[in-house]
């Protein structure tokens, strides 16, 4: 159905004549007349009894009337709802983020966001990396927050910050004076990781691959708390974002150790699904992101976890004791 004709139809229905609907479309008369005799054609039926004084709907027309009446309140409905969105006076974002980012970074830029537009709903997820890309995928997520490597054939990534992956201790764990920690010791001694699929872990086991080792956890934690948890309470070793620990760091809860010859550094990355538009609420919160990016210094490439070229070794093997033991 021509949806030209129907409106023609639609607004003469309303007026109550040929001149009226004219009018209201502001078009000429013979235009209109023309538009509805089209649509009587194409549908078969009359839809107007002409009268000597404008016009009435046949039992035809009047059934027309009540689908058009319908589909015209919904297109308009429609077009108000998106103007609202556009507006940014109403909307709905989800946004699926990795357990670094969805707890210590994105949860400020919501504020700021809902700050700024506080009609827009927001609902966040916190899980793993290799969740927040499967979400995406299924459209449970518009957008997401990973760290570390991404699959460039099926997303679109805005860089947003780094972070450095430290090797957090017990407070009471500490490196014997004179000695070394190298990065095999770590995997002979095995730490606490995140669970398979999270992104601090991929990071870690990919920068011990490149540097000929197999890192082997003694305890895999799917929550970034807990470890830190079991990090205040007894000497241990977990390999976590620095971003996650600063407030430990500055209550002296948890001490980090160098490792000498390796450093682990990670882009994180804002990102979305290829060949998918960003709705205006999604393009608005992708804008403000890019704030946040510019206030912390602006973006620089980072590839994932790198070996450092070590100093001159003390020790083949370095000693971590806890204090007051030798």
């Amino acid at each position: 159905m021509n949806f030209t004709h129907l409106l023609a139809f639609y607004e003469v229905a309303r007026a109550g004549s040929l001149s009226g609907g004219a009018l209201r479309l502001r078009v000429s008369q013979p235009a209109v007349s023309r538009e509805v005799k089209e649509l009587e054609d194409r549908l078969g039926v009359l839809l107007f009894d002409r009268l000597p004084r404008g016009v009435a709907l046949t039992y035809a027309g009047k059934l027309l009337f009540d689908y058009a009446e319908r589909i015209f309140t919904l297109a308009e409905a429609a077009r108000s709802e998106l103007k609202e969105i556009a507006g940014l006076d109403s909307g709905h974002l989800q946004i699926g983020a990795s357990a670094t980012l969805g707890v210590y970074l994105v949860p400020k830029m919501i504020a700021t966001f809902t700050t700024r537009y506080p009609k827009v709903s927001i609902e966040l997820t916190v899980t793993n990396t290799q969740e927040v890309v499967r979400g995406l995928g299924n459209g449970n997520y518009t957008l997401g927050f990973i760290e570390g490597p991404y699959d460039e054939a099926r997303l679109h990534a805005q860089y947003v910050g780094s972070d450095e992956i430290v090797l957090a201790a017990a407070p009471g764990l500490r490196q014997s004076n004179g000695q070394l920690l190298l990065a095999r010791n770590l995997a002979e001694r095995r730490v606490i990781l995140r669970e398979p699929g999270s992104g601090t872990r991929a990071v870690v086991e990919s920068a011990y691959q490149r540097a000929g080792f197999e890192m082997v956890p003694s305890m895999s934690v799917s929550d970034t708390e807990a470890i830190k948890r079991m990090l205040v309470s007894q000497p241990s070793m977990a390999y976590l974002s620095s971003l996650s620990i600063e407030t430990e760091i500055a209550r002296g809860e948890i001490r980090t150790l160098e490792v000498a010859d390796m450093r682990i550094e990670r882009a994180l990355h804002l990102v979305w699904l290829k060949r998918r538009s960003l709705s205006p609420c999604a393009r608005a919160f992708f804008e403000l992101a890019l704030e946040h990016t510019a206030h912390a210094g602006g973006p620089f490439p980072i590839a994932g976890g790198h070996v450092c070229d070590a100093p001159a070794m003390q020790s083949d093997q370095a000693r971590l004791t806890p204090c007051g033991h030798p």
